[in-house]
């Protein structure tokens, strides 16, 4: 047995070979027990041979070391006896540390057996043999035996204090890789699965795209029961309440024109569905099926700002709530979104009312997104939006801005506050020129005698509301109404200082 008084464990020890040509045995607790202290500038293999004997060598065939040179208690085969080694017996047959009795040459090239580690043996004994490398026929052997001690051997190992960071990164580690190969697996089967599957997987990457669903035809015509309860009609389209399959009501807009492609009708559905404003109404998905193009939106319980006008619901506190959350999401379309959005008709109609009634600017089927690089230069092809709401610019063909909804946020607000038709704000005249109409110079009007004679406005405001109102509130929303109805376009605010100048 190697290293035989101080042996290692049979578990966590190591024989490393090194780059230097080093051979060193390390025990449990990493402390080097035992080298070759060899060193070799090219590379080095370790062999053990047929004869027993385990060899190091270099690339070039060069000895470096071989434990036939160390022999412990017996010589194999081939194996020699030099002048500095020795042969060293155990202790008994169960305990391999070094015994009592020791086989060497002297100085004198005696075979010497000394016995001088046992107190039964007094003296040495010494064998005269030839220089010869091996022996004749005859057998030379030497017989040492004595009463067996059994002895263990004891040895306390020190155990290995690894850092519980080095611990924990090690298991994040195996994590993070656990986590990326069921990830690639997970991708592998999706990708195979879309080959098998391609139209189920375009539906999908659409779905990933505009971040809501894509309806089918035949399953909108299901939820509307044929399309027969109407709620709603504009230049756009119908609108239609239906009943969804996770019954969800939907209001599901039909819309007129349906030339354009259905590459251009996805590329603007996408935009307008990853709007996300409190003030803007959801869009749930669409549909898109030759020359059907549908939209599906959430439905509003209350309907739209005319219908409430109508009827006389609104108190003030509504009515300013509303006029405040409608210029928030003009504010949001306009400045805040990815893309910047122009809505193009902002009427009572397109203002809808959920439960609490909180209004939700609506039908964006005739917006027009802006162009960041130069939003004051965008071009229409035709004049959108409804008479009465339009600004001037429209008639005069000048470049459409965000502007155009500012007016038109004025009117609405106008409306609201007087309960008058707006109907006739903007006139044409056959000679192309225009002129606001009687109401808007009527509040004009109205707003100049009561600052005139330091009065109340009671004869301007809707007399549903039977005076109860803030005043000071009220002058403020009337004075930024008349402020977005300004003719010169460059006179109106935007649609953030309008929220700022109402909060």
């Amino acid at each position: 047995m190697a290293n035989r008084d101080q042996p290692v464990s049979g578990k966590a020890s190591r024989l490393s070979l090194l780059e230097n040509g080093n051979l060193l045995l390390s025990d449990a607790g990493r402390v080097t027990i035992w080298t070759t202290a060899t060193a070799s500038t090219s590379p080095v293999r370790l062999q053990l041979l047929n004869t027993g004997n385990l060899v190091l060598r270099t690339s070039d065939s060069v000895l470096l070391w071989q434990s036939f040179d160390s022999p412990t208690d017996t010589l194999l085969p081939q194996q020699l006896l030099h002048e500095d080694a020795s042969l060293i017996s155990s202790k008994s047959r169960s305990n391999y540390s070094s015994g009592y009795y020791k086989l060497y040459f002297d100085n004198d090239n005696a075979l010497s057996l000394n016995g001088h580690h046992t107190p039964s043996f007094n003296g040495d004994v010494y064998l005269k043999v030839p220089k010869a490398d091996s022996f004749s026929d005859n057998e030379l052997m030497l017989d040492c035996q004595g009463p067996e001690v059994p002895e263990l051997l004891s040895r306390t190992y020190q155990t290995s204090h690894k850092s519980w960071s080095l611990k924990f990164l090690l298991w994040f580690a195996s994590a993070v890789g656990g986590i990326e190969l069921t990830c690639v697996f997970l991708a592998w089967c999706v990708l195979f699965w879309a080959r098998k599957n391609p139209d189920i997987a375009a539906q999908g990457y659409i779905l990933a795209a505009t971040g809501f669903r894509k309806f089918s035809y035949a399953e909108l015509k299901m939820a509307t029961r044929g399309f027969s309860e109407e709620i709603g009609r504009g230049a756009g389209g119908v609108v239609y309440k239906g009943l969804l399959s996770d019954q969800r009501v939907a209001a599901i807009k039909r819309l007129n024109e349906a030339d354009h492609g259905e590459a251009e009708f996805l590329a603007e559905v996408s935009v307008i569905g990853r709007l996300n404003h409190m003030n803007l109404i959801e869009m749930w998905g669409y549909c898109a099926e030759g020359r059907h193009k549908l939209l599906v939106y959430q439905y509003m319980e209350r309907g739209s700002l005319a219908d409430n006008l109508s009827s006389g619901t609104l108190d003030w506190e509504k009515r300013f709530e509303i006029a405040l959350g409608a210029a928030k999401g003009l504010a949001y379309l306009h400045e805040e979104c990815l893309e910047w959005i122009i809505h193009c008709d902002i009427k009572p109609q397109n203002i809808l009312l959920d439960a609490n009634y909180r209004p939700k600017v609506a039908d964006l089927g005739l917006s027009k997104l802006l162009n960041r690089g130069n939003p004051n230069n965008t071009s229409f092809s035709s004049i959108r939006g409804t008479r009465g709401y339009m600004a001037p610019e429209w008639v005069y063909k000048l470049s459409i801005t965000s502007k155009v909804d500012v007016y038109s946020y004025g009117i609405v607000v106008l409306k609201m506050l007087t309960g008058k038709r707006q109907t006739n704000m903007l006139t044409v005249e056959s000679g192309g020129q225009t002129e606001h109409g009687a109401g808007v110079a009527w509040v004009r009007d109205k707003v100049n005698k009561a600052a005139a004679s330091d009065s109340r406005i009671d004869e301007l405001v809707d007399p549903i509301m039977a005076g109860k109102y803030d005043m000071a509130k009220m002058e403020v929303l009337i004075k930024v109404a008349l402020h977005c109805v300004e003719e010169d376009r460059d006179a109106r605010p935007t649609m953030s200082q309008v929220v700022e100048m109402l909060l």
